[in-house]
This record gives structure tokens, sequence and C-alpha cells, in this order.
């Protein structure tokens, strides 16, 4: 499977990130998205809406640490997601959805995701893609380098996706 090394923290001034973000970056795009979670027996299984009428299934598994840490993953791509969310749902039990405006930045090797994520608010994530002949240990060497360009600090990192923040949320009230 191929593998990347992320980070995901909280951004506090959007703007700041943002501009950062373009002067490292070699191209900017937005995208909507809307990311339907289904229970399974290890990783995370999802199914990404473009909204567009494309669409991605995903299944993926990283640990649920702060810091950069290796996410491995699969992806088939779809022209029918609304059709794909009907059959996965009426199979597999839904654990809830993730809608967010995602800008992407691609800053060499790294996807650099600047999400404002429906009920949580805004955070970045960094995707180091890892080339064949790349250590891990070189992939979070490449994380620390950009978390310290984009002024990332260690104190905004979190754990878990979007979805796990969400549902955390809903047992244990509102952030603020």
């Amino acid at each position: 499977m191929p593998s990347n090394v992320e980070v995901k923290a909280c951004v506090h001034d959007v703007a700041c990130l943002t501009e950062r973000a373009r002067q490292l970056s070699q191209s900017e795009a937005t995208l909507q998205q809307r990311d339907t979670f289904y229970s399974c027996s290890r990783g995370r299984l999802k199914l990404r809406d473009f909204l567009d009428g494309t669409g991605e299934l995903i299944f993926y598994e990283r640990p649920d640490t702060e810091g950069p840490k290796v996410s491995s993953y699969c992806v088939s791509t779809t022209r029918d997601p609304q059709g794909l969310r009907e059959v996965l749902s009426s199979a597999l039990c839904v654990r809830g959805e993730v809608v967010k405006q995602r800008r992407l930045f691609l800053v060499g090797q790294t996807r650099v995701h600047l999400d404002t994520v429906e009920g949580l608010g805004h955070f970045l994530e960094l995707e180091v893609v890892m080339r064949p002949d790349q250590t891990v240990a070189e992939g979070h060497q490449v994380a620390h380098i950009l978390m310290e360009q984009l002024g990332v600090s260690e104190a905004d990192l979190v754990t878990g996706a979007y979805i796990d923040l969400l549902l955390n949320q809903d047992q244990t009230g509102p952030r603020n």
C-alpha cells in the first residue's frame, strides 16, 4: 500500500497560515468534500464525495498519535459517489460524516491542507507523500521542516481523524 507521513494541527490564524502556505507552494486549489465514514474491523473506511459527481473510496490505517505518523492507504475512484454511498450505507454501519472546505497547496512532495470543518473549525493537515526509496525518518524530517516553515507548534497538534473529533465532541459537548 502507498504511505505518507501525516500531521494534523489546529489553526488559530487562518490568514497568516494561508499566506505562508502560498509563499511555499507551487499551486493552490479549493475543494468541497463530504466524507462518510463506515465502521470496519480495522483502520478507517470513508467515501469522499467531491460534490461534483466524482469521489473516492479510501481505506487507511494510521496510529492516533500527535505529531508526524505513517499512514498506509488505498484509494478507488468513482463517478457515482451517491450510488456508492447508498450501497455502502445499506451494507455497513455509518459512523458519521465530515463536511469541509479544503484549500490544497502543493509544497514539494507534501500536500498541505488548510481545512475548514463544519462543527469543528480550522485545521492544517500535512501529507508527506512517501517515495519508494524514502525512509520513514526522512518523511518525518520533511514534515518537521514544513511545520517550522508554516509556524505550526507542537502545542497545536491533534490526534485522530476529524470524524473522531466530531464524535468525541458529540459526547462531551461543543468545543469553545
